[in-house]
């Protein structure tokens, strides 16, 4: 679940002056793999680390016993590596370095599994997967042309609840069980840099312990960013982390975002009963999908749902509910600043995106000044200083750099980055990283939109071409009565390079990735319509996209690509 960090002012609208609108008058409108046993596990994303106020640390030297240190590196340390950050992110390159013979440690001061297992993509499928169910039950059309008849269907909102607590603790306890497993020290405390090679951590009231490692990893991930003007009381005004306890269903939410955060939710909501009012800044709903996309994902998963929006327009202030009124956000032009509207409704959900956590790191100990709160880094992961120069054995992956701020792509760079501590020079190629939103029917993107494609190829002088495929053509998808959904291609036809994939339909979040692995190999188009897909099965959509790429020049070498990383 993902949105964008800021967000641009859009054009104004020509609605009219300030109104207030009530109820009455305004109704409508990726873990790496599966956690299931220990060394399964290739999770991916990021942690919450809580900085405690300034500790005086003892110089006091651990030097830990641990069962991973076969074929180290390094002689002096008290680790070959030390991760600052137990997020999926920070356990994926973890489990990476002791399949390398690195003596490691993870350092957490909240809870293993971070944001993505804790508050993020865990919970939220388990809320999803309930919505998902909702839907096929309250679709009455869908269910009689199959032929089936089911009374009316409810839900108990904290069995639900407790589904999604209790699969992030399923996973939270398989990724803590396997770092022990494998022989990881798991250190608990605040971590902070203390100087080059050299980290402290420790809990609050107590003296901190000094450790010293070959090479560090940050990994500190990040929290749900509230624009000024919001105030957050975690019941009626709250983020997708109170959101996630779906401690109650509000008749009429409003969600400020439209993003991956915001869709998901509208569709947990929904099915759930409730009506939902997007806020979003850009002139746009889903600003970050390739704009086809977006048009399609309106027609299906907004206009025909509960759903009413705002575009143009930003959340000067939103006042939670109390003394018996309802939660007030007062909206105003995005462009112009002017006041447009003030909307009355039970609860409003904070959709803005997320922010890095990397506060109370140390940093300014080893002359690193974040932008904007990113550590600066290169396409290595490599922690960049204030003067431009990069400082040897320090890296820092996930949301914490912000260059991809997803859960696998965490895991991803933490793979990466343990591959050169190994001797082997590895990039990363993140337009090769697949994202997805998990809305019924879900959504899935890999490498550039079509504007960003074209813009690439009037700046470097080659031509775009597009195909596309729909799920109406699709046997398995019919045979699910699902046939709504499209399938889209974007490529050079001078030599078949692949510059972007986007799915919307069913099992979307699972096709993409022949898409992604196609990228990431440097496969053309040419090449990998002749593979052969299992009829019928959803991947055929893919098979007849590929297909149906026209004017490729087999002639033409396509230009090189990094080695292939899995992804």
């Amino acid at each position: 679940m993902q949105a964008s960090l800021s967000l641009p002012p859009a054009a104004p609208r020509s609605d009219p002056g300030p109104a207030v609108f009530r109820r009455s008058a305004f109704r409508f409108c990726g873990l790496r793999r599966e956690a299931l046993g220990l060394r399964s596990l290739r999770p991916a994303g990021s942690t919450r680390i809580f900085r405690s106020p300034a500790r005086t640390p003892s110089r006091k030297t651990v030097t830990a016993v641990s069962g991973n240190g076969i074929g180290s590196l390094s002689k002096g340390f008290d680790y070959d590596l030390v991760i600052i950050g137990a997020g999926v992110g920070g356990h994926g390159a973890a489990l990476h370095a002791v399949e390398k013979g690195l003596k490691t440690a993870i350092i957490e001061g909240d809870i293993v599994g971070g944001t993505c297992v804790n508050r993020g993509c865990v919970p939220s499928k388990a809320l999803l997967a309930v919505s998902g169910r909702m839907r096929e039950l309250q679709n009455e059309h869908h269910l009689n042309a199959l032929g089936l008849q089911v009374s009316s269907p409810g839900y108990d909102r904290q069995g639900v609840a407790d589904h999604a607590n209790n699969l992030a603790s399923k996973i939270r306890n398989n990724l803590t069980n396997s770092l022990k497993a494998l022989g990881v020290d798991i250190l608990t405390g605040v971590g902070t840099i203390a100087d080059t090679q050299k980290v402290t951590y420790g809990k609050v009231g107590f003296p901190d312990t000094e450790i010293t490692a070959r090479d560090i990893i940050i990994a500190t991930g990040s929290v749900p960013f509230v624009p000024t003007g919001i105030e957050v009381d975690g019941k009626t005004v709250f983020t997708s982390d109170h959101a996630l306890k779906l401690e109650w269903v509000p008749e009429w939410i409003a969600i400020v975002g439209s993003g991956y955060i915001g869709l998901e939710f509208s569709d947990v909501y929904t099915a759930l009963g409730s009506e939902v009012t997007f806020v979003e800044a850009l002139d746009q709903l889903m600003p970050g999908f390739d704009p086809e996309i977006g048009k399609l994902a309106q027609r299906v998963l907004i206009n025909p749902r509960k759903i009413d929006y705002h575009t143009g327009v930003f959340a000067k202030k939103i006042t939670p509910a109390k003394d018996g009124k309802p939660v007030l956000i007062e909206l105003i032009d995005a462009k112009t600043k002017e006041p447009k509207y003030t909307l009355e409704v039970d609860a409003a959900l904070i959709a803005t995106g997320r922010a890095p956590f990397t506060k109370g790191l140390g940093l300014e100990n080893i002359n690193v000044v974040t932008q904007r709160g990113f550590v600066p880094v290169n396409e290595r992961m490599q922690v960049i200083d204030a003067s431009g120069n990069l400082i040897p054995h320090l890296y820092c992956i996930g949301d914490a750099n912000g260059k991809m701020m997803l859960a696998h792509a965490a895991s991803a760079q933490g793979i990466s980055v343990v591959e050169q501590i190994g001797g082997t020079d590895n990039v990363l190629n993140h337009l090769s990283i697949p994202a997805a939103c998990f809305t019924h029917p879900e959504i899935s993107m890999v490498g550039m939109t079509e504007p960003q494609a074209r813009e690439k190829a009037q700046q470097e002088g080659f031509e775009v071409s597009v195909a596309k495929t729909s799920f109406k053509a699709n046997t398995k998808a019919l045979a699910e009565n699902e046939g709504e959904g499209l399938a889209k291609l974007i490529y050079r036809p001078d030599t078949g390079e692949i510059l972007g994939v986007h799915i919307l339909g069913m099992h979307a979040a699972d096709l993409i990735h022949e898409a992604s692995n196609a990228i990431a190999l440097g496969t053309r188009v040419q090449d990998i319509k002749f593979a052969v897909h299992a009829h019928p099965t959803l991947s055929e959509v893919l098979d007849e996209l590929f297909k149906s790429a026209e004017q490729v020049n087999t002639g033409v070498s396509p230009p090189s690509v990094n080695e292939p990383v899995t992804v």
